[in-house]
C-alpha cells in the first residue's frame, strides 16, 4: 500500500499490484483509495465480480457514494444484417430497470458527490450521451418558484418522464389536484411538489417504502433526466436538421450506386424516427443518432461514463489480464457490425460513431491506473517498464494474513474422471466443504451438474446464460450450503470470495488452449486458497507446457509462504467471513398502486366515476380492480 501511494503521488501513471488470492487485493484498494481521495472507477472484466467488489467496497465505506454500472441488458441482441441470407435481425433487448437504475444512481452521482467509488464492468466504455447535456437538461426545483403545473408537467415529460396514475414506478410521475409525484429514476426515493396556483410552494421527499413518511425539503432540488440521451429542446430542430441533411447525402450516394431498395429503406425508417424525436424527444435505437444529437464531429470518441468524471481521477483495472483484452476488442467488433447496417440502408453513416471507444481514446483517458492481478499479462508489465526508463513498477503481493498457502495440486488420469470426482466431492461434502468442478463446455456443465444432483449431491451450474442478478445469488446459495457444488467454465476463476470452497477440480485440464492456459490454471487454482485444506485436482493424461508452468508458479509462491509462515512462527488460520446479502438484490419495498388505493380509497373512487362519466370505461375499471383489492 505504502508503495502504491508513493508512486502515485510521485506521479507514475502505470502500476501492478500483483496480489494472489485470499491476500487482501481488495483492503489493499481501499487504503489506497483512502489515502488518496479522489474519485475511483474499478473496471472488472465480468458482472459478477463486479457485484463482489461492489459489496465489499459498500462494507469498507459505508458513508461514501458506491456505486454499480454493468450493462442493463438481461438479454441482447444487437441489429445486424446478413447480406448471404438477406436476414435483417432487428436489435432485441431485455432491459434490467433494476440495472438501469443503478446506473442513473452513480452518473448522477459523479455529477454532485467527490467521494465516489464506482464498480463497472467494461461497457463504462459506451457512449451514454454528454454529461454536460445530461446536466443541461436538468430541471432545478425549488420552494418558491413560479412555474404553471402545466408548463411543470411538460418539462417533466420534456425529460421522459412518463406520467402514471396507476402503475406508479421509477421514471414515472403523477398527479393528483394540486400535488405532482415523482418516482425518480434512481429508484432511491418519491419526490413530492405541491403547488398552489402558478406557485411551488412545498417540497417533500420519501423513500419509496410501505409506510416511509414524506419529509419537507427546504433546499433546492436537482432533477436529472429519465433516459441519458435527452437533448435540450432549443437545440433538437438543429440536430433534426443536420440527420435530414445526411440523410439527403446518403440517399443521393445510394441511388448513384442503383440501390433503391436500400434508399427506399433507409428514407422510410430515418423519416420515422425524426418524427418520433420530434413528437416525443426519444425513438427507438436514438442512440444511433447521438453524434448529431450530442455535435460531435465525425469520428470524434463518444461521451462515456469516464467523461462524467473529473480529470483527477484514479482507475483500477481488476483482473487486469482478462480486462484488458476485453477493453481492446470492443469497438472493432461493433465497427464491423455497423458497416454492413449502413450499406444495405438500415442506418446512416453516423452511427458508425454510436460505438464503445477504441483502446487508444481509453487509454488517453487515464489519469492514474493500477492493474490488479495474480498473473498480470505482458501487456500491463510493458506499461509500467515504458514510463521510466525500464524501472518495474510492480507490488507483489504473496502472503496472506491469515497464514494460508497455495492450495496442493495433484494430476490424475482423465479414465473415470467423473467416478473419481464424485469420491472427492463427497469427502469434501462429509466435512461440510464446497467445491469448484470446471469444465469446457456450458452443454457439459449442466450435464455433469444434472448427474451430480442425481448422485445426491446439491449442485448449480453456472456460465454467461444466467441472469446477471442471479449470479451473486448462486454464488450466496454455495456460501450457505445449499448447494455443495458449483459446475462452471470460465465465470469460476477471478476474484471470486468463497472461503468455504476446499476443492477445485479442473476436467480437461491438458485441453490447451484459452480455458486451459497458464493464466487461466492459475488463476482456477487460485479458489481453492481460501481454505486451510484446498487442494486442487487436475484431470489429464499428459502435462502441458501451460500446466507445467502454472503448477510451477504455484509451488514457488507456496514455498516463499512457507518460510514467510516458519520465520514469524504463523499457523495457517482459516478464513472466516459473514455471509451477507447483495445490496441490490435486496429490493426495496415499491410504493405499489395498491399501497394508494389503501390510503386514497375516497380519491380513487372520485377518479373511477369522472372516468366513467367521461365515457373511459377501461380507465373506471381499472381504478375499480384497484379498489377491490383492498376489500
Amino acid at each position: 500500500m505504502e508503495k502504491l501511494v508513493k508512486n502515485m503521488k510521485a506521479g507514475v501513471k502505470h502500476q501492478i499490484l500483483l496480489g494472489v488470492t485470499g491476500a487482501g487485493k481488495t483492503f489493499v484498494m481501499s487504503n489506497v483509495i483512502e489515502r488518496i481521495q479522489k474519485p475511483v472507477l474499478i473496471i472488472s472484466h465480468n458482472k459478477t465480480l463486479a457485484a463482489q467488489t461492489y459489496q465489499e467496497f459498500k462494507e469498507f465505506f459505508p458513508k461514501n457514494a458506491i456505486h454499480y454500472f454493468v450493462s442493463y441488458y438481461d438479454y441482447y441482441q444487437p441489429e445486424a444484417y446478413i447480406p448471404q441470407t438477406d436476414t435483417y435481425i432487428e436489435k432485441d433487448a431485455k432491459i434490467n430497470e433494476e440495472i438501469d437504475r443503478l446506473r442513473h444512481a452513480a452518473t448522477q452521482d459523479l455529477l454532485t458527490r467527490d467521494d465516489i467509488i464506482i464498480i463497472a464492468s467494461v461497457s463504462c466504455i459506451y457512449n451514454i450521451g454528454s454529461p454536460e447535456a445530461y446536466q443541461q437538461v436538468s430541471l432545478e426545483i425549488k420552494p418558491g418558484q413560479k412555474i404553471k403545473r402545466k408548463d411543470f408537467l411538460k418539462n417533466l415529460c420534456s425529460l421522459q418522464y412518463q406520467r402514471n396514475d396507476i402503475d406508479f414506478k421509477p421514471g414515472t410521475f403523477r398527479v393528483r389536484g394540486n400535488i405532482v409525484d415523482i418516482y425518480l429514476v434512481t429508484g432511491k426515493e418519491i419526490l413530492r411538489i405541491e403547488f398552489f396556483g402558478d406557485e411551488i410552494v412545498k417540497l417533500l421527499i420519501s423513500r419509496p417504502d410501505f409506510d416511509s413518511k414524506f419529509n419537507i425539503l427546504n433546499s433546492k432540488f436537482q432533477l436529472y433526466p429519465a433516459h441519458f440521451w435527452v437533448t435540450p429542446q432549443e437545440k433538437l430542430a438543429l440536430s433534426i436538421g443536420n440527420i435530414k441533411l445526411e440523410l439527403q447525402d446518403q440517399l443521393k450516394k445510394l441511388k448513384r450506386e442503383k440501390k433503391l431498395l436500400e434508399a427506399q429503406r433507409l428514407e422510410q425508417r430515418t423519416n420515422y424516427d425524426l418524427e418520433m424525436l420530434k413528437e416525443t424527444g426519444y425513438c427507438h435505437g436514438v442512440e444511433n443518432y447521438s453524434r448529431h444529437l450530442e455535435f460531435r464531429k465525425p469520428g470524434q470518441a463518444p461521451y462515456t461514463l469516464i467523461e462524467y468524471f473529473p480529470e483527477d481521477f484514479l482507475i483500477f483495472i481488476d483482473e487486469s489480464h482478462m480486462t484488458l483484452p476485453q477493453l481492446h476488442g470492443m469497438a472493432k467488433q461493433d465497427r464491423a457490425r455497423k458497416e454492413t447496417l449502413i450499406e444495405y440502408g438500415f442506418r446512416l453513416p453516423s452511427a458508425i460513431d454510436n460505438r464503445p471507444l477504441t483502446f487508444k481514446e481509453f487509454e488517453k483517458r487515464i489519469n492514474q491506473a493500477i492493474y490488479v492481478s495474480a498473473t498480470p499479462a505482458e501487456e500491463e508489465r510493458k506499461k509500467t517498464l515504458q514510463q521510466d526508463r525500464g524501472k518495474k513498477y510492480i507490488v507483489e503481493q504473496l502472503i496472506r494474513p491469515t497464514g494460508l498457502l497455495e492450495p496442493s495440486v495433484e494430476i490424475r488420469p482423465t479414465k473415470n474422471q467423473v467416478k473419481d470426482l464424485i469420491s472427492e466431492i463427497k469427502k469434501k461434502t462429509a466435512k461440510s466443504q464446497r467445491a469448484l468442478v470446471l469444465t469446457l463446455t456450458k452443454r457439459l456443465a449442466e450435464a455433469l451438474s444434472d448427474y451430480l444432483a442425481e448422485e445426491g449431491i446439491k449442485t448449480h451450474y453456472l456460465h454467461s446464460e444466467i441472469k446477471t442478478l442471479e449470479r451473486p445469488q448462486i454464488l450466496k446459495d454455495l456460501r450457505e450450503g445449499k448447494y455443495e457444488v458449483l459446475v462452471g467454465i470460465n465465470l469460476l476463476r477471478e476474484g471470486l470470495d468463497l472461503p468455504e470452497v476446499a476443492l477445485v477440480a479442473i476436467l480437461d485440464a491438458d485441453k490447451e488452449g484459452f480455458l486451459r492456459n497458464e493464466t487461466t490454471l492459475i488463476q482456477t487454482m487460485g479458489r481453492a486458497a481460501r481454505h486451510q485444506a484446498g487442494q486442487v485436482i487436475l484431470y489429464a493424461d499428459k502435462i502441458t507446457k501451460s500446466m507445467a508452468a502454472a503448477i510451477q508458479e504455484v509451488l514457488r509462491r507456496r514455498k516463499i509462504q512457507e518460510k514467510y509462515n516458519k520465520l514469524h512462527n504463523i499457523t495457517p488460520q482459516p478464513i472466516i467471513k459473514e455471509i451477507r446479502e447483495w445490496p441490490f438484490l435486496v429490493k426495496e419495498k415499491e410504493i405499489t398502486s395498491e399501497f394508494w388505493v389503501i390510503r386514497d380509497t375516497k380519491l380513487l373512487e372520485k377518479e373511477m366515476r369522472e372516468a366513467a362519466k367521461n365515457l373511459d370505461f377501461e380507465r373506471a375499471a381499472e381504478i375499480r380492480d384497484l379498489i377491490r383489492k383492498t376489500k
